[in-house]
């Protein structure tokens, strides 16, 4: 990690609160985030599948377990749980932005397809928030903003792929529409370390929080057990 600068000075801070943080869990799809389906079958046919050996072993071994570990515990305290995708709704990708749309139909990242299904580990639980976007941030094209606010969040907790596109712009997004965010350094990921801390120091900046998984259930932890002391 690198050492702080004269900007994080100025980085906001907040305190996670179980009553106003939702967990935001972007994009940890079939069409992007397995090595059988999409943009896993798509390396695969072309022979090119290691490529993205880096990338489909962040996805297992670290984003979708700690995604599962932070959504159990942010349940477990009364807090959201919301999940955003990405993809078409339409069967002839019309409804896609241009620069997105070869990838989209490459990977066959549509409403109704297998790619287009949370991955099986992290399902939402009835009555979680699901919400499709076909831009890269979700705030352009999801109304989350609305949702959050009926809800009474202020704070997020981002986690998912990639770091440096879809979580990076929703995690942007959400600060410049004043929330408080945390990007989640051990639940997020793209295709390579430098990319990945690329992204994390440049949110650091005047943007929003840096933690671990360990440092968020600890942190909500402690305010949800301050909060019955202070009410019990």
């Amino acid at each position: 990690m690198s050492q702080p600068t004269y900007i994080d000075d100025f980085t906001r801070q907040f305190t996670l609160r179980p009553e106003d943080t939702a967990l935001v869990i972007v994009d940890l799809q079939y069409a992007s985030g397995s090595r059988e389906h999409g943009l896993g079958r798509l390396l695969a046919k072309e022979g090119r599948l290691a490529d993205a050996e880096y990338r489909f072993a962040r996805i297992e071994n670290l984003i979708v377990p700690n995604s599962k570990r932070l959504a159990e515990a942010f349940r477990s305290l009364g807090a959201r749980v919301v999940y955003v995708t990405y993809g078409s709704h339409l069967p002839d990708f019309s409804d896609t932005p241009i620069h997105l749309k070869d990838w989209m139909k490459a990977i066959d990242n549509r409403a109704g397809t297998r790619e287009h299904e949370i991955v099986d580990e992290l399902k939402p639980l009835p009555g979680e928030l699901v919400l499709n976007k076909t831009t890269m941030g979700a705030f352009a094209s999801t109304g989350i903003e609305t949702h959050l606010r009926g809800m009474g969040i202020d704070n997020i907790v981002v986690t998912g792929v990639s770091t440096n596109n879809c979580v990076g712009m929703t995690a942007m997004e959400a600060c410049d529409r004043q929330f408080g965010v945390v990007l989640v350094s051990d639940a997020t990921g793209t295709c390579s370390d430098e990319m990945q801390e690329a992204t994390l120091k440049t949110f650091r900046r005047l943007w929003g929080r840096v933690m671990t998984t360990d440092e968020v259930v600890a942190e909500i932890g402690a305010q949800s057990r301050g909060q019955r002391r202070a009410t019990g």
